[in-house]
């Protein structure tokens, strides 16, 4: 072996495993894959949404840079761009006319409620961003459900695009112009198609696997015709935004495949359980942060075999019966929280919970110091 070979430093990577891409090229490909959406929203609203993008953005890269480097030590974190991909998806949840200070309030609570305290990327097991749009919706209820911040006929610069005119006019023409551009619900909400461009886009860069948007699309439309003697009103949009941009993301999602398939059709099996009862606004919502709160005994249960072992089959299906089990049953008294109006105090339980839980670890850091 040459000297130069045996000289020159080697990467810290274990034997069998190589890192062909960085964290920032792969939040990068989620930016560009929501930028078409984003485009989308202008027509509808002007500068109104990129205002709300804006503050976003800026609120969550500076609450990561003080509170990364107060409560974790570190002043590099801003480089793997995880804040501006966190503040994006938020606003992408909000109203275009979103008052500024209640999306800066929910962009920060996003970094340091969903992520920071966690101890940092990849160690959150609940989605920040939909963190930070629950926070909003407990801090600042009367808001977050004022019909003033969702239209604005002053502002409005586009009701409809009529693209497929030139194939026709029909009402599945008219069906196609709406899910190219309809200019209601959320900023992200207006274009149904680029929502589906963006998924296939991150599904050829293999930034995401098809499992759980697959599983997640399938249970619920088959529960929508199983229920179709109900009124079951959703926005396609939104089902969609949650889908593949939010249930999809890798630390608060399930690891395995099989695990995939199951935690994405866990999740359209709470969205149509709370569409079911009532819950319109804040289906997805809930359905992605209850099962991420199921994350790792669904790891746990659809972990891989031991090689030179058989699956216990019995053990699964127990397993599998008994987190379902749990997880319709949390369905059912988060249902019974929103309705009373006391999912604030489960938000509270929550933020109790996190603090004490990294006072903890951060004391047994100080009692016992990690190694370097």
């Amino acid at each position: 072996m040459p000297t130069e070979t045996i000289n020159k430093p080697q990467p810290l990577y274990t034997p069998f495993v190589r890192a062909r891409d960085s964290v920032w090229e792969i939040m990068s490909d989620v930016l560009l894959a929501l930028v078409p959406c984003a485009a989308m929203s202008y027509f509808a609203y002007g500068e109104a949404p990129f205002l709300v993008m804006f503050v976003a953005v800026i609120s969550a890269v500076l609450a990561e840079f003080v509170f990364a480097a107060f409560f974790l030590n570190k002043k590099d974190t801003l480089k793997d761009g995880s804040a501006i991909v966190t503040a994006i998806l938020l606003s992408f949840t909000l109203a275009p006319f979103t008052p500024w200070y209640v999306v800066a309030f929910g962009a920060a609570m996003a970094v340091i409620f969903g992520k920071i305290l966690w101890g940092g990327l990849g160690r959150n097991i609940l989605n920040p961003a939909l963190v930070g749009r629950e926070f909003m919706t407990v801090f600042f209820p009367a808001i977050m459900t004022s019909g003033s911040i969702w239209y604005n006929k002053d502002y409005l610069n586009f009701k409809e695009l009529s693209v497929f005119n030139i194939f026709g006019d029909s009402g599945l023409i008219t069906y196609l112009n709406s899910l190219f551009f309809k200019s209601s619900g959320a900023i992200g909400e207006y274009s149904v198609i680029f929502l589906v461009l963006g998924g296939v886009y991150l599904l050829l860069r293999r930034r995401i696997s098809w499992h759980i948007p697959f599983a997640l699309l399938v249970t619920f439309f088959i529960l929508l015709q199983v229920f179709a003697y109900k009124d079951i009103r959703f926005s396609v949009g939104g089902l969609l935004l949650g889908t593949i941009f939010m249930a999809t993301d890798m630390p608060s999602s399930a690891s395995t495949k099989n695990g995939k398939l199951y935690y994405g059709a866990m999740i359209g099996l709470v969205a149509i359980l709370c569409l079911l009862n009532d819950v319109r606004h804040e289906y997805m919502s809930y359905s992605i942060l209850l099962v991420n709160a199921f994350v790792v005994p669904i790891n746990w249960a659809f972990k891989p075999v031991t090689w030179g072992k058989k699956a216990n089959i019995k053990s699964l299906i127990k397993w599998v019966t008994l987190i379902t089990a749990g997880i319709v049953a949390a369905t059912y008294a988060l249902i019974y929280l929103h309705h009373v109006d006391c999912v604030r105090y489960l938000v509270f339980a929550y933020i109790i919970f996190l603090i004490c839980r990294f006072c903890f670890m951060t004391m047994k850091d100080i009692e016992y110091p990690k190694s370097n």
